[in-house]
C-alpha cells in the first residue's frame, strides 16, 4: 500500500482515529512504532518513517509502543479485499490459516502457486507470509500478556505457538523482553475467562447493530442484556459464551470471553472482529453512501453503520435460507426451532443463552421429514439438508476460507439457492463489503423501483459499499425515515 508521508504526518500530529490502523509510525530516535493516534508526544518529521502494517514496523526493527499498544488497532479492511490475492491471504493468516497448514495448502486453496501467491503478499504489505503470521501471534500474545493472567502455556497456545519455547524465543528475540518481565501485574485471575478490548474507528453504531443481530437470531443462542451482546459459541470442539459492550468513552469494545474458549482464541477474536464489523472505515463508507440523495438522510440518522457478520458461515446460511420470501419475525421463530431440535444445550450465566447453534453435520445427519416437522416446506428442507452436507463435507466453505467468487457458484449449484440468498451470505459471512441483494423487496421498496435490473443500474454509485447501502435501506423502511 502506497502512504503519502505529509499526510500520515498531518494524521498523527492530529491523533485522528480515521487513520488507527491504515498504518503505523516507527520512531528512529527510540525504535518504537505507534498508531496514529498515540498519545504520546508528537515526533519530528524527520524521525518518522511510515508503514501499513505492524509487520512491516517490526521488520525494520521497531518495537511495539506500550502506550497506544499497536495490538489494539483495527485491522485491515480494503475496498476490494474480496477480490484481492494479497488480502484474502491476510484475512486468512489473521484467522490463523497457518498454525494449521503451511503456505503451500494456503496458496493451494486460492488457485495459485506459492510463489505467485507469496509476491503478492510482499508486493502489497512489504514482508513475506511468515512474518505477516509471525507479527499476528506476537500482537496477540501481547495483548493477553498485558490484560490477562492466563498461565504462559496457556497464553502460547492460544496466541496460535507451537511451544512455549518457541514463543519465549521469538517474543525476546522481536521485543528485547522475557514474557514473563513484560506482564503486567493486572489482569483476570489465571485459569478463569479473559475479557479483551477490541478498537474500532468511531463512529460506530452500536444500538442498531447489535439489535440487528438479536432481532435475527435464534432465541436462546444469542440475546441483549441492557446494553450489552451476548451469545454462546462453538468453535473447532470448544464451547462457551462471549459478552460485548462498548467501552464508555472509548473507541472499544469490552469483549468478556468464557474461559472454555481460551484456547481458540486466535481463530475466535477475528471472527468477533468480523461479527461487529470492527475494521470497517466509516468515514469512506458514510461520505460515498452520502453523495446519493436516496441515501444522505439514511446515513446521517446512522453514522457509523456496520454490516453485521456472523461468527459460523454455516449458521448465518441457514438463517437465510430460512428467510427466504418470509417475514422477520417467522424466519427467527424458524430459526429458534432448528436451535431447540439441534443445538446442544448450554451452561451459561446468562438466563437468555441456552442452546449452541446448530452445527452443519448435526442437520445434515437429519432425516428430510424431521426438517420439514419443523415448519419447512419439502422443497426447502431438502436445501437445507443439501447445503449442511456439503459444508458438513468441506465441499462447500462458508467462512472465507475459499475466494468468495468460488464459494458463492459452489453455494448456488444447490437447488433453492438463488441470487437473494448468495449475496446475502456474501454481504455478513464473507464479508463483501459490496455484497447487493438486488432482488431484496425491501431494498426496491426503499428505492422506488420494481425490478432488479433498475436496482443494479441505481446502486452502481454506491460501489464499493453496497452492503452498507442495503442495511441503511432495510433499517430506514423498517422506521419510516
Amino acid at each position: 500500500m502506497q502512504l503519502d508521508p505529509a499526510l500520515c504526518y498531518e494524521a498523527i500530529k492530529s491523533r485522528d482515529a480515521r487513520f488507527d490502523g491504515r498504518f503505523f509510525v516507527g520512531v528512529s530516535t527510540t525504535r518504537i512504532y505507534c498508531r496514529p493516534v498515540c498519545t504520546a508526544r508528537t515526533p519530528g518529521r524527520d524521525r518518522c518513517t511510515f508503514f501499513s502494517h505492524a509487520a512491516a514496523a517490526e521488520g525494520s526493527g521497531f518495537r511495539p509502543c506500550l502506550r497506544c499498544r499497536p495490538e489494539l488497532a483495527p485491522g485491515v479492511a480494503p475496498v476490494d479485499a474480496s477480490r484481492s490475492a494479497a488480502h484474502w491471504t491476510f484475512a486468512r493468516i489473521e484467522s490463523g490459516a497457518l498454525n494449521e497448514s503451511d503456505f503451500e495448502r494456503l496458496a493451494k486453496e486460492y488457485g495459485l502457486s506459492s510463489r505467485q501467491l507469496r509476491r503478492a503478499v510482499v508486493g502489497e504489505f512489504g514482508v513475506t507470509p511468515i512474518q505477516l503470521a509471525q507479527t499476528r501471534r506476537l500482537l496477540l500474545a501481547k495483548h493477553l500478556l498485558t490484560e490477562t493472567r492466563l498461565p504462559m502455556a496457556t497464553l502460547a497456545h492460544a496466541s496460535g505457538f507451537s511451544s512455549v519455547r518457541r514463543f519465549n524465543a521469538l517474543f525476546t528475540s522481536r521485543y528485547g523482553l522475557n514474557p514473563m518481565r513484560f506482564r503486567k501485574t493486572s489482569g483476570e485471575a489465571a485459569g478463569q475467562g479473559v475479557t479483551l478490548r477490541l478498537a474500532y474507528r468511531p463512529p460506530l453504531a452500536w444500538v442498531e447493530l447489535r439489535s440487528f443481530l438479536v432481532g435475527r437470531g435464534a432465541v436462546g443462542v444469542e440475546c441483549a442484556e441492557g446494553n450489552r451482546y451476548l451469545r454462546t459459541v462453538h468453535l473447532d470442539g470448544r464451547r462457551g459464551w462471549i459478552a460485548v459492550q462498548p467501552a464508555e468513552g472509548r473507541n472499544l469494545l469490552e469483549v468478556e470471553i468464557s474461559a472454555d474458549l481460551v484456547p481458540v482464541l486466535a481463530k475466535l477474536l477475528p471472527r468477533i472482529r468480523r461479527l461487529f464489523d470492527l475494521d470497517a472505515h466509516p468515514g469512506l463508507i458514510d461520505q460515498t453512501l452520502s453523495q446519493d440523495p436516496r441515501l444522505a438522510p439514511l446515513v446521517a440518522a446512522r453514522p457509523g453503520l456496520r454490516v453485521p457478520g456472523a461468527l459460523d458461515g454455516f449458521e448465518l446460511a441457514l438463517r437465510a435460507v430460512l428467510g427466504q420470501q418470509v417475514t422477520v419475525k417467522a424466519a427467527t421463530t424458524l430459526f429458534g426451532r432448528f436451535a431447540r431440535a439441534y443445538g446442544e444445550p448450554a451452561q451459561t450465566p446468562y438466563a437468555g443463552l441456552l442452546y449452541y447453534a446448530p452445527q452443519a453435520e448435526r442437520i445434515a445427519r437429519a432425516e428430510l421429514q424431521e426438517l420439514i416437522d419443523l415448519g419447512l416446506t419439502q422443497r426447502r428442507a431438502q436445501t437445507i439438508s443439501d447445503m449442511a452436507r456439503a459444508v458438513a463435507s468441506g465441499e462447500l466453505d462458508l467462512d472465507g476460507g475459499m475466494r468468495i467468487e468460488a464459494s458463492l457458484e459452489r453455494f448456488q449449484k444447490i437447488p433453492g439457492i438463488g441470487p437473494w440468498t448468495a449475496q446475502y451470505v456474501a454481504m455478513r459471512a464473507l464479508r463483501d463489503p459490496d455484497g447487493f441483494p438486488y432482488s431484496d423487496l425491501g431494498v426496491m421498496k426503499a428505492v422506488g423501483l420494481t425490478r432488479p435490473a433498475q436496482v443494479i443500474a441505481t446502486a452502481e454509485r454506491w460501489r464499493p459499499w453496497r452492503a452498507y447501502a442495503s442495511l441503511h435501506l432495510w433499517l430506514g423502511l423498517a422506521s419510516g425515515g
